[in-house]
């Protein structure tokens, strides 16, 4: 039988079962009249019969307090490791090691631990000489780097809303600190997450900014140890969005920034007026943020292009191809028949039209490639009508392959901007 006593910690067996249940740690609170009453992380009270103290265990003293390096847990295991997070994340400490691992638990706030003086309290020191902290992963790479004149990597990993894109920002701020003299490069590299965010993050259901791509970033560096050129590779971005969010999601963030942050003139010119309008954006029922300016927003992203070489015609082109995808979002078919087979129409000719001189294209060309199919055979294309059902998907799938070729021309402009092609002994990623 185990004995415990008032004050012990202690963990106790999960009494609501289920697979992923884990013991939980618990305070002795009383430990007498045939009762022992505890108190678990969760604040929740728990009296268990003397007769069934079998149901806890002794907590190990490396788990009341918690540690810095999990590593030292005497108690290592998923519950050991679940009460260290949760012991440190109460005190506001939200990073921890495990040996040369980072644990990051995202405190959805910004802490006062990112400034210059941090940046100084870290630089040149060994991981583990100081509390964990992002900046400490941060120098480690890029010491290793210099004194062994070696490729570095940083993976940054987790589900959605754990934190990856700050932490990104964070790597690359430190990187661009440390580095030596602050450089044009420098601040170009650290322009382009604004950009990159606009067109690639939204808000979901779990996180205000959530990236729905990936993204690999190669930073060079000379033999000083100097930032001398980043690249940006991207993948799996989520096209889907752009035709469809759940509830309490939104698209694209540059769709509603640009919204509400053009001028009237610019949207009188493409023909817009406000998010709600637009089918493409108001599904998830969610056109704002909280927290969060889409017209101050869209200031700073029309300033990162400029830092980015954008020029005018590069980033209004872009802007009228945004347009035309809410357009079409907006565009609708009816069935019709037409030789005797079924087929449809468009039901707003002004929209399509309107559409068609915003694309640049011949506007029988674009009905047509929205209400039939082209089907290559015996040396010759058929040209075949398509249901209305058919035309939404064929409306949906075009939209989607704009918006991938925008992204990927987008990620091409910022590497010609930050990318230098000459070989670079010292490389850290």
């Amino acid at each position: 039988m185990v004995i415990v006593s008032k004050g012990e910690h202690v963990w106790l067996d999960n009494t609501k079962g289920g697979e992923f249940d884990v013991p939980i740690g618990a305070l002795v609170k009383l430990a007498d009249s045939g009762q022992i009453q505890v108190v678990d992380d969760e604040g929740q009270e728990h009296w268990i019969q003397t007769s069934l103290a079998n149901k806890l265990r002794i907590m190990h003293p490396t788990s009341v307090k918690g540690v810095d390096d999990m590593i030292l847990l005497g108690d290592l295991n998923e519950a050991g490791i679940l009460h260290n997070l949760f012991i440190r994340y109460r005190n506001n400490h939200i990073y921890t090691y495990t040996g040369s691992i980072l644990v990051a638990v995202n405190p959805y706030k910004l802490f006062p631990i990112y400034d210059a003086e941090h940046v100084k309290k870290y630089k040149n020191r060994k991981l583990g000489e100081l509390p964990p902290h992002i900046f400490a992963v941060a120098d480690n790479a890029y010491t290793h780097m210099k004194r062994e004149a070696h490729n570095q990597c940083v993976i940054i990993s987790g589900e959605s809303g754990a934190g990856k894109t700050e932490s990104t920002k964070l790597i690359l701020q430190y990187l661009a600190a440390v580095s030596g003299q602050h450089s044009w490069i420098e601040q170009q590299i650290l322009e382009a997450n604004p950009v990159l965010e606009a067109f690639g993050n939204a808000k979901t259901v779990r996180n205000d900014n959530s990236s729905r791509f990936g993204k690999y970033i190669d930073v060079h560096f000379n033999q000083n140890g100097s930032i001398e050129g980043a690249k940006i590779d991207q993948y799996l971005l989520e096209k889907s969005r752009l035709v469809y969010q759940m509830p309490d999601e939104r698209n694209y963030h540059i769709f509603y920034r640009m919204l509400a942050g053009m001028s009237q003139s610019d949207r009188e010119r493409l023909c817009l007026t406000e998010a709600s309008d637009y089918y493409y954006l108001t599904q998830g029922n969610c056109i704002s943020c909280e927290g969060m300016d889409d017209s101050e927003e869209f200031a700073i992203i029309r300033g990162s292009m400029k830092v980015l070489l954008f020029s005018q015609e590069d980033s209004w082109n872009i802007f009228k191809m945004l347009a035309a995808i809410l357009h079409i979002g907006n565009l609708e078919f009816e069935a019709t028949i037409k030789s005797t087979m079924d087929a449809c129409d468009v039901v707003d000719h002004d929209l399509a039209k309107l559409v068609a001189g915003i694309l640049e294209v011949n506007y029988g060309n674009l009905i047509e490639a929205f209400t039939s199919r082209s089907t290559f055979a015996r040396g010759e294309m058929i040209f075949s009508p398509v249901s209305a059902l058919q035309a939404v998907d064929i409306r949906d799938a075009f939209v989607k392959g704009i918006y991938g070729r925008i992204f990927v021309w987008i990620v091409n402009k910022i590497n010609v901007a930050i990318y230098k092609k000459k070989v670079m002994k010292h490389s850290q990623r």
